[in-house]
């Protein structure tokens, strides 16, 4: 675990914080849970704007999260540059995303948090780490949406149980040490 804080801090962030960056945070909250670390990581999400702020998630990505086991706990909220400082990943679904947070970041060592997620997935190809926005598609897209943000959070909680997760407890069952 990182010296001097409690948590390791990820958030996810789209544009508007109601599809894309709401379902990257419930499946990756889903799967700390899973791994007996929810004592260690804590997970939110954010947009790169506020259009929606204070809003659900969208009705779509509610149905895509409800049909497929994972919880629905949102509000959305427009990411803030003075959140760098108390996060250690900040999980951008799309290129346009990570440029947006680079240009906010008030330090080099806050541009070094912007991570794509799908850079965690083995499985993608180099130029093809976007995870696509679904709004103006149909349920299909929150599915496809779905699909990669699952493969790429496997690749996700590998990376940040190697944060929190001394070497000697890593595993598929590891529990943190007290």
């Amino acid at each position: 675990m990182r010296a001097g804080s409690v948590w390791y801090r990820v958030c996810f962030v789209c544009t508007a914080n109601i599809c894309r960056s709401p379902m990257a945070a419930s499946v990756f909250r889903t799967m700390v849970d899973n791994a007996g670390l929810s004592d260690l990581v804590k997970v939110s999400s954010a947009g790169t704007g506020g259009w929606f702020e204070g809003e659900g998630a969208d009705l779509r990505t509610v149905a895509v999260l409800a049909a497929n086991g994972y919880p629905d706990e949102h509000a959305a909220r427009q990411f803030k540059p003075a959140w760098f400082v108390g996060l250690d990943l900040v999980v951008a679904l799309d290129e346009s995303h990570a440029r947006f947070l680079r240009y906010l970041a008030p330090t080099a060592r806050d541009v070094d948090k912007v991570r794509l997620l799908r850079s965690f997935d083995p499985a993608a190809r180099k130029g093809e780490l976007d995870v696509p926005d679904p709004y103006y598609g149909g349920i299909e897209h929150f599915r496809r949406c779905l699909e990669l943000i699952e493969a790429a959070s496997v690749g996700l909680l590998e990376a940040v149980a190697e944060q929190v997760v001394p070497p000697g407890r890593r595993g598929k069952h590891a529990k943190p040490q007290d």
